[in-house]
């Protein structure tokens, strides 16, 4: 792809979300475009929500679970940028019904940075010693994306298919706890719908953070101290709507939940 039809790529998925509309799948429509294309129109799309006021806090990895990766049939992760605008607190409404168009909640770890993570060749135990907290999360994805029509280049051109996420409020040391054995339950409406573990992704949490900071290393791109980071779903994802409410339970860390609206 030629700058310029990067460029359009990325105003194009801005526009959509602004105006809570989809867009065709840019595989569909680009026959050449590699996930470097894919990462310069999620940067592009980026540059427009700073120019409108956002600030970058975060970043994200996702479709790190089989669950997910087989319900969106993208069989690799991706990572995106998470801004001040899509952060909710526990308590808080999520108005859905005004900002997204798809959305689709997952239950996840956000890990929560005190030093600086510059890859590539970081370790998990680096990883461990950069990060302040882990708290339960609930992220809530959308694509920009006719019907969620996928392939990892549009999910990583649409900024990981990022909507807006809820934090709780349990904050615990990711050293004292197995972030790889503890177990998590979905909640829907006073239902339980989903249960994982933190193996579900990439066979932990810390690896996906890992990987991520690797990843985004190759790009000059820290993980920087303060950041949220997300580490992936650990269950499959669930439609949501206006009127639901959600909890989610992580052994050994806490709950966090949400209304939506």
């Amino acid at each position: 792809m030629n700058q310029q039809q990067i460029q359009q790529c990325g105003d194009e998925l801005y526009e959509a979300m602004v105006s809570r509309t989809t867009i065709k799948p840019l595989t569909e429509r680009f026959d050449d475009i590699s996930l470097d294309d894919a990462y310069h129109i999620s940067l592009r799309m980026l540059e427009r929500r700073l120019a409108a006021g956002e600030r970058i806090i975060g970043k994200k990895i996702g479709v790190t679970s089989k669950a997910v990766q087989n319900m969106l049939n993208v069989h690799q992760p991706d990572f995106g940028y998470l801004t001040d605008k899509m952060a909710y607190s526990q308590g808080q409404e999520m108005p859905i019904s005004e900002h997204l168009i798809q959305p689709k909640a997952e239950g996840e770890i956000a890990f929560v940075l005190k030093k600086d993570l510059l890859g590539p060749g970081l370790t998990n135990a680096d990883v461990l010693a950069a990060t302040d907290f882990v708290i339960p999360c609930f992220e809530v994805v959308d694509s920009r994306i006719e019907n969620w029509k996928i392939k990892i280049q549009d999910t990583i051109a649409d900024n990981a298919s990022c909507g807006l996420f809820v934090l709780g409020d349990t904050a615990v040391d990711p050293r004292k706890i197995d972030l790889t054995t503890c177990g998590m339950v979905v909640e829907k409406n006073g239902q339980i719908i989903s249960t994982g573990a933190g193996a579900a992704a990439l066979g932990s949490p810390v690896n996906c953070v890992t990987w991520l900071a690797n990843t985004l290393g190759k790009f000059g791109i820290p993980l920087k101290a303060g950041e949220v980071i997300l580490s992936g779903s650990l269950v499959p994802l669930e439609p949501v709507k206006a009127g639901d409410f959600m909890t989610v339970s992580i052994g050994g860390i806490g709950s966090a939940s949400v209304r939506f609206v």
